[in-house]
């Protein structure tokens, strides 16, 4: 269920920009999926990037029988071949989107960084440095969700948050032995949300074996994935 969310709500976000950007990876094999991706895009009315990422993992000539792999299933806009770990080709990227950017009011003061609420990017903070320290140990079957957060008297931001896994082999990874990736987690997280409130914070994490909750739609809501979004 919830890859099924996260799909939808990728393509929903079709009909709400202004161009859309289609990533593959040039050093892995074509997947299934594709052609229907690709046929998603061919119905847009607005114009759509190709961008080949991990040229630096491939030949060049391999890279040249992919781009015209692309060409003859669809008329892009563009197609601009990246290495987002080496920055290749990243500016040329950015110039060819802000060009297709329309000129619009400020919605936003300019020192804010995203419409999202504060607990969100937390509970993201938080599944980062997960994702980033377990590596392949614990697949994409995390969920972070913050039970609270408040200032205390000593100006403080006291956050507690809550590790969602599915199984408890996971739960034994997250914690570590004796809690020490507990601890790096949370020590690697606190310094990134210092950052974000600008405020000392304590942090307190708990982890919770939740059996099958990526396909449970009760615990997809509860954990903040609702239909409505898209």
């Amino acid at each position: 269920r919830l890859g099924d969310y996260m799909i939808e709500a990728a393509y929903s976000a079709l009909h709400e920009g202004e161009v859309v950007v289609y990533m593959d990876a040039a050093a892995q094999k074509r997947e299934k999926g594709v052609v229907m991706i690709i046929e998603r895009l061919q119905k847009l009315s607005v114009q759509v990037y190709l961008v080949i990422n991990t040229i630096d993992k491939i030949h060049p000539n391999d890279l040249l029988e992919q781009i015209d792999d692309f060409n003859a299933q669809m008329d892009f806009a563009q197609i601009i071949p990246i290495s987002a770990t080496q920055g290749n080709n990243f500016e040329t990227l950015m110039s060819e989107l802000e060009k297709s950017m329309p000129s619009g009011p400020q919605y936003f003061p300019e020192d804010q960084i995203t419409d999202h609420p504060e607990y969100f990017v937390v509970s993201e903070l938080i599944r980062e440095k997960i994702l980033q320290l377990t590596r392949d140990e614990v697949p994409h079957s995390v969920a972070v969700v913050i039970d609270s957060m408040k200032r205390k008297p000593d100006e403080k931001v006291q956050i507690q948050a809550t590790i969602i896994i599915e199984r408890d082999s996971q739960k034994g990874i997250i914690i570590g032995k004796g809690g020490s990736m507990l601890k790096k987690i949370g020590t690697q997280a606190r310094k990134d949300i210092e950052k974000l409130l600008g405020d000392k914070v304590y942090l307190e994490l708990w982890v919770k074996v939740q059996k099958d909750w990526r396909d449970k739609q009760v615990y997809l809501t509860d954990f903040g994935y609702r239909k409505e979004d898209y």
